[in-house]
């Protein structure tokens, strides 16, 4: 295998106005390549600035982006995709939650807006690459195919949240910072040396479109307060709620259960039912998983012909675990080797064969240790 191909490419860098966007496209430029930079509109009203490091697609950020692609010497525009990313990454968010399902609206970018209607329209304009400063690496075969896989340096790699990308979306993409190990510090240190604006700049984090980091508030806005009830294992009213859609598979906090349970342990969400506005919580033992189906599966190349081995990934920041996993009738079942805690449905589920992304889907129901799937 080798990396992808050295020859010059016309290439889109995707300028966020942060420090991993500046650095990938300055190296892209550097490589020889035929670099525009595009920042993203993708709010409908932005703010003037930043608060901190939350928040993303402000006019602050539109202008960090363009004094680095006049550092790094390459065209800039400005590109308004608002509309797009309100219905394809916002209104699902808001939707799957409303369902009682906790999704990645990040993985839902990049499904979306990166690489299908930001990839469209710059092969559309005769470019050949759409370059981002993710962490990860796009490997060439002597075949031809593509292969997509973790970054060199695990503390970084962002694979997990690229494992939508189909190999004819992973024939145009360029991750520049993948294949380099580089502590964040030097990362900063070479957007300085380059004279990049941005190298101190607080990386983003949370999701990009609730600036304050209150999801619960920010669902709330948009679905309104709904009273539901609290029960345990048995059906048993222990609180009250205001909106269901407030809570997550596996939390502890914030639940405002009046009184301790009988054994005096903690007490976890187990389940979210959207259809009775219910939320029932119980000890952290009930939340062991032990198997789970998941749907719309998309393979970073050829879909796995049987039964596997693998490793995967539950979650943006998670560690591995590992697991048989098999395409039944459109479907992925998994299974794992020792149970796993804190799964829930509407979160992605990724299969890696080493440092290899073998695809991914959208975890439907589990199989909990004593239970039926839920």
């Amino acid at each position: 295998m080798t990396k992808t191909s050295p020859r010059p490419l016309r290439v889109l860098a995707a300028m966020s106005g942060g420090v991993d966007s500046a650095v990938a496209a300055a190296r892209a430029a550097e490589a020889g390549h035929d670099v525009t930079g595009v920042h993203l509109a993708l709010s409908a009203n932005p703010q003037s600035f930043r608060t901190g490091a939350r928040g993303c697609c402000t006019i602050e950020d539109s202008r960090d982006a363009r004094r680095a692609a006049d550092v790094i010497g390459i065209p800039f525009y400005v590109w308004d995709l608002a509309e797009r990313f309100r219905e394809d990454v916002v209104e699902d968010f808001v939707a799957e939650y409303e369902a009682g399902r906790t999704p990645n609206p990040c993985l839902r970018c990049n499904e979306k807006i990166k690489f299908a209607a930001l990839l469209d329209k710059a092969l559309a304009l005769g470019f050949d690459a759409v370059c981002t400063g993710h962490y990860a690496t796009v490997v060439l075969n002597e075949d031809g195919s593509r292969e997509l896989h973790r970054a060199s340096d695990m503390a970084k790699d962002q694979s997990y949240v690229l494992g939508v990308l189909d190999e004819k979306q992973l024939a145009h993409a360029m991750f520049p910072l993948g294949d380099t190990l580089t502590t964040k510090d030097e990362i900063r240190a070479e957007a300085e040396r380059r004279g990049l604006a941005v190298a101190k700049k607080p990386d983003s984090h949370d999701i990009c479109f609730i600036a304050d980091g209150d999801t619960q508030g920010f669902l709330a806005k948009r679905l309104g307060k709904a009273e539901g009830d609290i029960v345990d294992e048995s059906g048993t009213k222990v609180g009250s709620h205001e909106g269901a859609y407030g809570f997550t598979i596996g939390q502890r906090k914030g639940l405002r259960i009046g009184h301790p349970a009988a054994d005096g342990k903690p007490r976890y969400v187990l389940d979210i039912s959207p259809v009775n506005n219910t939320v029932t919580v119980g000890p952290v033992e009930a939340l062991d998983v032990t198997g789970l189906t998941a749907i719309k599966p998309r393979w970073c190349g050829d879909a796995p012909a049987g039964p596997g081995t693998y490793t995967a990934q539950l979650r943006a920041h998670g560690g591995e675990t590992t697991v048989t996993a098999e395409p039944v009738d459109g479907e992925l079942v998994v299974s794992f080797a020792e149970p796993v805690r804190g799964v829930a449905p509407g979160q992605a589920i990724v299969l890696y064969d080493g440092t290899r992304v073998v695809g991914s889907a959208t975890i439907a129901t589990t199989t909990r240790r004593t239970e039926a799937p839920v």
